[in-house]
């Protein structure tokens, strides 16, 4: 509260970032992402009902990752009609634009004006993976607030001396958000190794550090030891290599299809989203920010070389080393542009800053009096934000939200195997005590004689007033098929003397719904075959 007092105008700051993120995310269209149809929605679901211990994974191996970041979203999703829930998912989203104005005025001081705050909360607003989620259900987003907040607090004192009650509060916000989303860990080691500049260095690490596994054991703990009671792996499935579960492959789950090629490839990353080509992304986006840093810093060093002296304070090259590190791990980690926010909406006022202080190098006046500097770097700030352009994560439009009505043969509490990915998402809207199964995963098959596989058998073997029903999409892409072999695994068959139904999907694919029965009571031979539908 301290800042808004010393402030008031942040008041207006943060009515306004709530204001624009509530408005984008009603321009948008409502959130269909393929993680929200796979994993998110039932992570929300699963944890308000209690199907942690009922269900088999719906939403595939992600089912297993931490859900209590996903609760918001399911609560405001399924809790407010369309499309109050989008907006105000987005106006907690947009909230990230004041804590980045937070942030530039620490960073900036004295050089903290109209301008270039207004150019920070430019190039900010235009950030194109940050601006792709707002009103969404994706966790970068939402813990890129507390990475931020904490940046803000390492770098609130003016003599580079972190003061005890921030590092503390700065090692809780990140350590809070790593345990939450486990791929921060690269901006919590980053932090860490930021402070090693600072005076006393080992008194301010070792205090963050302290601060910061409170954040993660008070946000991760209670399902890290779900996980390892039911599983025997506090990160069950991954990381399985060191903890040896025998309910997942011996293997480390590493999604390396983003991953530069070699050195070279990576140092071509920033310059690669200047136009359009995405590596570390499904999607098409560009972003020059990470370019312009590069490119700042290095007319930086050079004019320090030239002048012979330093250009850069003992807090510019905290922030640096701060960012370059994090992007240094995340590259090494992940090379998933998502996973990168934090940074990206960093570059904003990193980008001023660097402005300011190449332009102070080469001027006698300060550049906060000039004029020129101002018109700089706002020019810059517009170039930026022109030359920017966010992904697409698919949505639809609000005069059409997504409202699936079931057959009346579904609507009774039914046992649903889901024999294709992304089907999590429809767990939300069958009837109440149905059970879901998710057979399908090829990352982390379910292991016989294992826990998941028990757990499919009992159920199996207890019917529901509903029957048991096989799901998968209507059309499927040929790298995608449903797996029906799999049913045989249970000595099950699609039941052909039935018909089959059809459920709206929320992209637009329709879902088959077909009956199941047991293998040796089929009535009619499918092998190879789809039964027809309702909708045939």
């Amino acid at each position: 509260m301290s800042i808004v007092r010393k402030h008031p105008v942040m008041l207006l700051v943060i009515a306004g970032s709530a204001a624009a993120g509530a408005v984008y995310a009603y321009m948008a269209g409502e959130d269909i992402n393929w993680d929200w149809q796979n994993y998110h929605d039932y992570a929300g679901f699963a944890l308000v009902h209690g199907r942690f211990d009922v269900d088999v994974a719906p939403g595939g191996f992600q089912s297993f990752l931490n859900p209590l970041i996903y609760l918001l979203p399911y609560m405001v999703r399924h809790g407010l009609g369309a499309p109050w829930w989008g907006i105000a998912l987005g106006a907690l989203h947009g909230l990230n634009l004041a804590v980045v104005y937070w942030v530039t005025r620490v960073l900036l001081g004295r050089a903290a004006d109209i301008w270039t705050l207004a150019a920070a909360l430019l190039i900010a607003a235009l950030s194109p993976m940050a601006l792709s989620e707002v009103g969404t259900s994706f966790a970068d987003i939402l813990t890129t607030l507390p990475i931020l907040a904490a940046i803000a607090l390492m770098f609130s004192a003016e003599d580079d001396t972190p003061s005890m009650r921030h590092l503390l509060a700065a090692g809780v916000l990140i350590g809070a958000a790593t345990g939450l989303k486990l791929t921060n860990a690269s901006f919590l080691i980053a932090a860490g190794v930021s402070l090693l500049l600072v005076v006393r260095p080992w008194r301010a690490v070792l205090a963050f550090g302290l601060a910061s596994a409170i954040g993660v054991v008070v946000t991760a703990g209670p399902w890290a030891l779900k996980m390892a009671r039911d599983f025997g792996s506090p990160l069950y499935p991954f990381y399985n290599t060191i903890f040896r579960s025998p309910e997942a492959p011996q293997i480390s789950i590493v999604d390396t299809r983003f991953m530069p090629a070699g050195l070279l490839d990576a140092l071509a990353y920033p310059f690669y989203w200047v136009v359009g080509r995405h590596p570390s992304s499904e999607w098409p986006f560009r972003d020059p920010r990470f370019a312009v840093a590069i490119m700042l810093l290095a007319a930086l060093v050079v004019t320090g070389l030239w002048q012979k002296r330093e250009v850069l304070q003992l807090r510019d090259r905290r922030l640096i080393t701060f960012f370059w590190v994090g992007y240094v791990l995340w590259m090494l980690a992940f090379s998933i542009q998502r996973y990168l926010m934090p940074l990206e909406l960093l570059a904003a006022p990193l980008i001023v800053l660097l402005l300011l202080r190449l332009i102070e190098a080469w001027r006698e006046a300060p550049p906060a009096s000039s004029r020129a500097a101002q018109a700089v770097v706002v020019s810059v700030a517009l170039v930026i934000a022109l030359a920017s352009q966010p992904t697409d994560w698919m949505r639809r439009p609000w005069a059409d939200p997504y409202r699936p009505l079931l057959a009346e043969t579904l609507q009774q509490p039914a046992t649903v195997l889901l024999l294709q990915k992304p089907l999590g998402y429809v767990t939300s809207f069958l009837p109440a005590g149905s059970r879901v199964y998710q057979l399908s995963e090829l990352v982390v098959p379910i292991v016989p004689g294992g826990v998941l596989d028990r757990r499919v058998r009992a159920g199996l073997a207890d019917p529901l007033p509903g029957g048991v029903w096989a799901l998968y999409y209507s059309e499927s892409p040929a790298d995608n098929p449903p797996r029906l072999d799999v049913l045989g695994e249970y000595d099950l068959t699609i039941d052909g003397s039935r018909r089959c139904e059809r459920i709206a999907g929320a992209d637009g694919t329709d879902i088959t719904a077909c009956p199941v029965v047991a293998a040796t009571r089929r009535a009619a031979p499918t092998a190879g075959l789809r039964p027809s539908t309702s909708a045939d």
